[in-house]
Parts: C-alpha cells; structure tokens; sequence
C-alpha cells in the first residue's frame, strides 16, 4: 500500500518569468528618471524614496535631491540638517537618517563604491534585503529577487501562499519561494525588466484593492484567480494597532520692526515621531501648553483648526495655537529653541504638516488678544 502524498507547499508555476519580463518591456514603466542607469548610487536613492511613497510624490523630490547631492561623497559630506531639510514632506524621516549615514560608511569604509552583491550591501544601515536586491539585480544583474509588500502580494495570489506574513517564518518561506520565481538564464537586461516588472505589477496591477486581473500577463498562471479567492491573499492575522492622540501645538510668531516675520521652533528629541526634525513645541494638553507659555510673553492668542494627521500606527489630531509674541526671547519657559525667520523655514527639516500650518498663517492677522484660561 502506497503512502499519501505529502503537501510540500506551492509550487513555482513555469514561464512565469518569461511572461513577466515580456509584459514590462511592452507595457510597464519604463521613463522613471531613476531608470536605465546601472549607477547604485542613483538607484539606491530612488527605492529608499520609494519605500511607503507613490511614484508621484517621489518624482518631485528625487531630481531636487540628486541635483544637490549628485553622488556618494557629496551627500556624506553634508550637513545633517540640510538632509533632512530636502527630505522634509517625504516622511518616514528615519530614512533620510540611515540614507546620510549609509552614505557616510560607504565613504569611510568602502572608498565611496557600493558593494555588488545583495549580501554584502543588506550590510549597510538602512538597506534592507529587498533595497540590497533591486540594487543587486538593476545594477549588476544579479540573480536575486525583491520581497517588498507589492511583491508578496503579487506572489501570494500567485501561489496562493496561506502562510501567515504577520509571522518571520511565512516571509522567509515566501522570500525562498520568490528566489525559485527568477529567471534560470538571464540575457541582456532580463533582470532588469524582471525585477521592475514584479513592481509595476503589484502597483498598477495586482493592487490591495480590486486588482484589475483582466490585465495581468499572469493571470493564467494565479491560483489565487482560479478559485476566485484574490481577496483573501495575503493572508496577515496580525493588524496594526493604531493609536489616536491629540498634540497641543504653539505656534509662536513675532515681527520684527523692519517686518520680518519669526517663527519659534525646537529640534525634536533624538528618538520618536519627527526625530530630530525643527518643529514648534509640543504639549499633551492645552493647559499644558499655556502653564509652559513664558510668562513674559503677552501677545494675542487663538486657537486655529485642528488638522489630522496619520502616521503608520498613529492618528494625530494636530491643535495648534498661535500667539503673537513682542519680545525676542523663548517662547516657552524652557527656553531651548531658535527664533527662524519665516523665509528661512525651507532650510530646515520641519515635518510636512507643520510646515503647512506656518505657511498658512504666514502674515495672516491675529484676532484681539484674549487671555488665555485653560480648558476645563
């Protein structure tokens, strides 16, 4: 009597590659400024940009950020805060950190070349094993596949993968499974087209919501798609927790008697939400806010609109006040923050959301002064 089969898990549907490789060269996004270059330089600025941002909003930021810092050296050699003041809107800001430091190891320590293989560039701060693969493969064509969130969407309808991707040990299984996908004999740009072809399928096609399966080159490949169950890949048990806050927000403005406008900002603690980014002080409350108002200061106060504001597992409910202020000195009792002229903010790495607030109150007049109470 035979024994029963074992369930080896998916397996690796044939001509896959192919199909792919042939689907990007005819309808995939192939005039991305960051494309048709083997520079690792320009290809690693472009896909740390790209990790939780839309191509749209990239493609305002990378050709300003390259025409400053045109290579390696001259981005390890800058100031920090000019970084982070070009990175500033883009979010994510601990990017820009381990982008200005990775730069700075791979001066120091690799005479300003980037290493050729994935192993060896994951090494770096901030390059994950997906970032250290698109490098690998567009530059030096190395036969090693991606695993980002669209690429693990892609292939968990493919196979219909049930493993759990909330779990280390289902995305390592899926990564192995993803590396059986690459194409076995590579000719050419075969893996550049692949490696990009695997993008743009799970961001203009196979999408989180309603993919549009009609136009997939693989479709007849999906397991997900035959048994009508693409809903259901991939499978994550585990959801962020999202927490929802309120920040009391002063915003702190003085003109000076030749018209000059300041804003009172802080540099942001070293660890948390907007490390080490300029940003107006931050209170828990409003009475909060006003016991750490100096006491010198007696200008006219309002409060403005609340904005919200999402983070990945925050929601912030932004209230700023504004308080006109007559004297150049700190603006709150702690005193440890720089009066910035009004047309100097773009110098500084403000995140996007308080940058907007100041730019909307900028000149704007302030409503008789009322003295402030705290809420009850």
């Amino acid at each position: 009597m035979s024994s029963p089969p074992v369930d080896t898990g998916p397996t690796v549907p044939a001509g896959f590659a192919a199909a792919l490789i042939a689907w990007q060269r005819l309808y995939g996004r192939n005039g991305l400024p960051w494309q048709h270059t083997r520079d690792p330089y320009v290809v690693w600025l472009s896909e740390v940009m790209l990790q939780q941002t839309q191509v749209s909003t990239v493609l305002t930021y990378f050709p300003r950020f390259l025409s400053r810092f045109p290579d390696v050296r001259s981005l390890a050699e800058a100031e920090n805060d000019e970084v982070m003041a070009l990175w500033s809107g883009l979010g994510y800001y601990s990017r820009a950190r381990n982008l200005h430091r990775c730069a700075q190891v791979v001066v120091a320590e690799h005479g300003g070349e980037f290493p050729r293989s994935a192993v060896a560039l994951a090494t770096l701060p901030g390059i994950g094993s997906s970032t250290a693969a698109a490098i690998a493969a567009f530059c030096h064509g190395e036969r090693v596949s991606i695993v980002d969130g669209n690429v693990r969407r892609v292939l968990s309808r493919l196979l219909a993968f049930s493993g759990d991707l909330s779990l280390a040990s289902a995305q390592k299984e899926l990564g192995l499974l993803a590396q059986a996908l690459v194409p076995k004999n590579t000719a050419g740009d075969d893996m550049t087209a692949y490696t990009q072809g695997l993008m743009d399928l799970g961001a203009t096609v196979c999408t989180r919501s309603r993919p549009m399966c009609e136009r997939c080159p693989v479709a007849h490949l999906c397991r997900a798609r035959a048994s009508g169950s693409t809903d259901q890949f991939p499978v994550k048990s585990r959801k962020i927790q999202r927490r929802h806050e309120t920040w009391w927000l002063l915003l702190a403005r003085m003109e000076q008697a030749s018209g000059q406008v300041l804003w009172w900002l802080e540099r942001r603690p070293a660890r948390g939400i907007w490390a080490g980014l300029y940003c107006t002080p931050v209170f828990d409350s409003e009475a909060s806010l006003l016991v750490n108002l100096a006491v010198a200061h007696r200008g006219q106060v309002r409060l403005l609109e609340p904005v919200s504001h999402s983070l990945t597992h925050r929601e912030l409910r932004l209230q700023p006040m504004l308080v006109e202020l007559v004297e150049p000195t700190a603006a709150v009792a702690s005193g440890e923050g720089q009066w910035v002229p009004e047309g100097n903010l773009h110098a500084h790495g403000i995140p996007a959301p308080i940058r907007a607030l100041l730019w909307a109150q900028a000149q704007q007049p302030v409503a008789a002064f009322q003295d402030p109470e705290p809420a009850r």
